[in-house]
């Protein structure tokens, strides 16, 4: 291996816009950039910005459909039809996923982004690779959903599954990765592993313990449901029980991740209760695990998350990990400013937290049973 890490970034980014009312605001890509670089993450040796690409109408078709993409495309030429017949059948023009002008373009370039991620750390000789507009891992083979419109990680694991035998997929938004798992449901050659808020209170309101796959794929999709208020603690327990033996086991030639931060405590559409300084240690174990199991490779994706100020500093801790330093706490002060100018909200001081969580220890007890119930539907994996 040759260089950490690369970042990829373009203020086109902010293209992919639902309105200035939906949650999934594009400026909070912005920030995040502009904190990395305040912070000097991209003066460490070995780490490189690169510029994103966007995928072609043959690469978004490794997932999927050409009649959704077709429709994609129209949409956003203003060119398909308003019947709720039409919309429905697509996903498209509802609360989640409204209708913009250049949907498709923008839809392209975060695909491209992590297309060209996964080359890098496949082909260009750097270890990690973060595309921070990537990780929509709701989006069907002919569906949006859930302010996904293509599948950028699915179309990214199955550009890797034409060099490598087995990809590592785990999944740490507060919401199912539903739209991975389903498309590699009967794929053994894919983990597919999510750490998720449980669909009895979330959205898509699947991702329960039983869905592990099905046919040659059954046993290779892991699901971890969270109850509500999970804390730092419970999660990095469960975490750590259940993530290290999969990889181990299963071996994979590549990690993938879906870094959402939606499972902040502060995050205003999920209710767990997450803190900065459980990112910082899932960084710690991703970046420990990726060099244990796969030479380094780790690709990285984005995600949810949609507190502002606490995606900046949630991703920014996360690159950190892979640039192999650790930045100072203090949030520079021209940062902040910048973050009040642009969100007009005054962001914490520091990367790590410092307010005390509410710990129950219901919950753990509750986490803790259901570690056991995923370690007895996958025992295969656990009794290597």
């Amino acid at each position: 291996m040759g260089d950490k890490a690369a970042i990829l970034y373009s203020d086109d980014f902010l293209r992919y816009n639902f309105g200035r009312s939906h949650p999934l605001n594009p400026v909070r890509l912005l920030l995040t950039y502009t904190l990395m670089m305040e912070l000097g993450l991209f003066r460490v040796k070995g780490v490189k910005i690169e510029k994103p690409e966007y995928a072609t109408k043959e690469d978004i078709m490794r997932v999927h459909t050409p009649r959704f993409i077709d429709a994609v495309k129209a949409a956003g030429e203003g060119k398909l039809p308003r019947s709720p017949f039409v919309l429905g059948e697509f996903g498209l023009g509802y609360g989640d996923n409204p209708i913009f002008e250049g949907m498709y373009e923008a839809s392209s370039l975060y695909v491209g982004s992590s297309l060209k991620a996964a080359r890098l750390v496949l082909e260009s000789g750097f270890e990690h690779a973060f595309n921070i507009s990537g990780g929509l891992h709701h989006a069907t083979e002919s569906r949006a959903s859930g302010f996904c419109i293509f599948n950028d990680v699915a179309i990214a694991i199955k550009f890797l599954k034409e060099h490598v035998e087995r990809v590592m997929y785990i999944d740490i938004d507060a919401h199912h990765g539903d739209g991975v798992q389903w498309i590699f449901y009967d794929d053994p050659s894919v983990l597919t592993v999510s750490l998720h808020e449980s669909g009895r209170y979330l959205f898509p309101g699947s991702g329960g313990i039983e869905e592990i796959g099905e046919g040659e794929g059954e046993g290779y999709a892991v699901n971890l449901p969270f109850p509500r208020y999970t804390f730092d603690d419970a999660y990095l327990y469960a975490f750590r029980e259940i993530i290290p033996p999969l990889a181990e086991a299963f071996e994979p030639e590549i990690i993938v991740t879906q870094l959402g931060v939606d499972t902040h405590i502060n995050d205003p559409l999920t209710e767990l209760a997450l803190t900065t300084n459980a990112y910082s240690k899932i960084g710690d174990l991703l970046h420990e695990l990726s060099h244990q199991i796969c030479d380094g490779r780790w690709l990285a994706l984005g995600g949810g998350g949609y507190d502002m100020t606490v995606v900046p500093r949630a991703w920014s801790i996360f690159f950190a990990k892979m640039a192999g330093i650790e930045p100072e706490n203090e949030i520079p002060r021209s940062w902040i400013k910048f973050c009040e100018d642009t969100i007009h909200k005054r962001p914490p001081s520091k990367l790590l937290d410092q307010e005390e969580v509410r710990k129950d220890p219901a919950v753990f007890e509750e986490v803790k049973r259901i570690v056991e119930d995923v370690k007895a539907e996958h025992r295969g994996f656990f009794t290597r």
